[in-house]
C-alpha cells in the first residue's frame, strides 16, 4: 500500500473515531461549547476584571437587553468618552486600570507611558531573528517570537507578582514592534519589497507607534485616533471568551508568561474566534459586487436572504459580524466604532460603502427573523465596523488579527495575573464523560483484521 493510500485510510478511521452522537450530550447532561441550552456561558469562574452585559435573567427566560461591556466597573463608553474629550488617547490608560483596578492619576499615567515606552526596543540579535522567521501568518510568527523572548529572560521561570508585572509589561510594549518588524519581514522575504525597520519613537503613542512602524510619518491625527480606539475596545472582554480562557487555564497550571502568551495567541488565530473582522470585508466585497443599487432596501435585502440561505459568498449562510453570544440589542464595541468610522468615511470618500454597512447592519435583524422564524434579537459585533475601519486607515489585512491580539496582551496580562495570584486558586480541569460503547480486549497482533 502506497503511503498516500495508507494515510487516507488512517484519516477515515479518525474520522469515524471522532464521531459523537449530539443526543448524548443530552442525554448526560453535557454543556456543548460551555454553554447552556438557552446559549447562555456556563459560569466556570470568577472575575474583578472585565464584565459583559447583553441580556437579563428572568423566570421567563433571558430578556435582550443593550449591551454594556465593563471595565473594572467602569462603562466602556464612559471610559471612551473621557479620554477622548480630553485629546488623548486611552490604550496605555485602559491599560493600567485593567491591570491594577484603578485609574491613573496624572503622574502615575505618566510614569506608565514611559516605562512602556522604554521596553519598546527590542535586542538587535532579537529583531533579526524576527526578520529572518519564515511564515505566512503573521500570528503564527507572534507566537514563535514570544516563545524566543522566554530564552532572553533570565527570569522567565520565576513567579513572584512583581516578576509577572515585568514580564506582562514587557510583552504589552513589545508586541506592536514585533509585529510590524514581522509584516516587514514576511513582505521582503515573500513580496521581494524593500526591508525598512524603524525605531519606535518615545514621544508617540502605542497606536502612533504602529503607525510610524508600518507606514513612517505617512498618517494622520484621525488614524491614530481611530487604531487607538479600535486597541481600547479589544483590550477586554471577560474570562470567558476563548483566548482570555485559555490564558487562565494554561496560566493556572503554573507554567510561565510566554508560554501562557504563545497559547493564547494560538487561540485568537483561529478562524472562529479573531479572524470575523476579515470575512465581513470579504463578505462585503461580495455584497457591492453583486448588488447593483447600494441604496435600494428592497435589493440589499433580497441579496442577505440569499446569503443566509447558503445561495451566495461562501455558502456558509452565515452573515459576518452580524449577531453575538452574549449581546442581544446592542454591542457597544460596534456603536462607539461605528461613530468613527462615519468619520474616516467622510475624510476617505467612502461614504457610499459606509451607508451600505448601515443598511447591512439595519436589515439582518429582520431578514433573519423572518428566514428562520426566530424570535432570536440579533446585532452588529464589533467586527463589523473593525474591518471597515482597518481598511480605510490602510491597515494590511494580514494585521487584522495581530492587532487584536496585541490589544487583548492587557486584559490577557490582568487576568494571568489574576489567575495565579487570588488565594482560592485551582488548576482547571473540567470532566469528560468517556462514552466508549464497550469494553475492549487486546487482540495479537497476527489476528487482527480491519476493525
Amino acid at each position: 500500500m502506497g503511503i498516500d493510500k495508507f494515510l487516507d485510510n488512517m484519516a477515515v478511521k479518525i474520522a469515524k473515531s471522532c464521531q459523537i452522537d449530539r443526543e448524548l450530550f443530552e442525554k448526560f447532561d453535557v454543556k456543548r461549547g460551555l454553554r447552556n441550552p438557552d446559549g447562555s456561558g456556563v459560569l466556570v469562574g470568577l472575575t474583578n476584571i472585565g464584565d459583559v452585559v447583553g441580556y437579563e435573567r428572568t423566570p421567563e427566560g433571558l430578556k435582550p437587553v443593550e449591551g454594556n461591556l465593563r471595565y473594572r466597573g467602569y462603562s466602556i463608553s464612559e471610559i471612551v468618552k473621557g479620554f477622548q474629550k480630553s485629546g488623548r488617547h486611552g490604550f496605555d490608560e485602559i491599560t493600567y486600570l485593567l491591570l491594577t483596578g484603578q485609574l491613573p492619576n496624572e503622574c502615575e499615567l505618566m510614569n506608565f507611558t514611559r516605562y512602556l515606552a522604554d521596553n519598546r526596543d527590542l535586542d538587535e540579535t532579537f529583531t533579526n531573528v524576527i526578520l529572518t522567521i519564515k511564515g505566512h501568518n503573521i500570528m503564527n510568527m507572534l507566537s514563535r517570537s514570544v516563545l524566543i523572548l522566554y530564552t532572553l529572560d533570565d527570569t522567565a521561570e520565576d513567579y513572584s507578582h512583581e516578576s509577572l508585572l515585568r514580564q506582562s509589561l514587557s510583552l504589552i510594549a513589545k508586541l506592536p514592534v514585533i509585529m510590524a518588524y514581522a509584516y516587514h519581514g514576511r513582505r521582503h522575504l515573500y513580496n521581494r519589497k524593500s526591508l525598512i525597520i524603524r525605531h519606535p519613537k518615545p514621544e508617540l503613542s502605542t497606536a502612533e507607534n504602529i503607525l510610524w512602524l508600518l507606514r513612517g510619518e505617512d498618517y494622520t491625527q484621525l488614524e491614530a485616533e481611530i487604531l487607538d480606539l479600535a486597541m481600547v475596545l479589544h483590550a477586554e472582554h471577560g474570562g470567558g471568551n476563548n483566548s482570555t480562557f485559555t490564558m487562565r487555564l494554561v496560566s493556572s497550571a503554573e507554567t510561565d508568561t510566554y508560554s501562557a502568551t504563545a497559547s493564547a495567541i494560538g487561540s485568537l488565530k483561529g478562524r472562529l474566534h479573531g479572524g470575523a473582522n476579515f470575512k465581513v470585508l470579504e463578505m462585503m466585497e461580495d455584497f457591492k459586487a453583486n448588488i447593483k443599487d447600494w441604496s435600494n432596501e428592497e435589493e440589499v435585502k433580497n441579496y442577505i436572504a440569499k446569503t443566509m440561505n447558503g445561495e451566495t459568498f461562501d455558502k456558509s449562510g452565515k452573515i459576518y459580524g452580524m449577531g453575538h453570544a452574549i449581546y442581544t440589542l446592542s454591542d457597544p464595541r460596534a456603536i462607539l466604532l461605528k461613530e468613527r468610522a462615519a468619520s474616516i468615511a467622510k475624510e476617505k470618500g467612502l461614504m457610499d460603502e459606509f451607508n451600505l454597512y448601515n443598511l447591512v447592519e439595519k436589515l439582518t435583524p429582520q431578514v433573519f427573523r423572518e428566514l428562520k422564524e426566530s424570535k432570536k434579537t440579533i446585532c452588529a459585533n464589533v467586527d463589523f465596523y473593525s474591518g471597515f475601519i482597518y481598511e480605510a486607515i490602510d491597515i494590511p489585512r494580514e494585521l487584522f488579527t495581530p492587532i487584536f491580539a496585541i490589544s487583548r496582551m492587557a486584559g490577557w496580562a490582568a487576568h494571568r495575573m489574576e489567575e495565579v495570584t487570588f488565594a482560592s486558586r485551582r488548576i482547571i480541569r473540567p470532566a469528560y464523560k468517556n462514552i466508549t460503547p464497550k469494553e475492549m480486549h487486546f487482540v495479537p497482533l497476527k489476528k487482527r483484521n480491519d476493525f
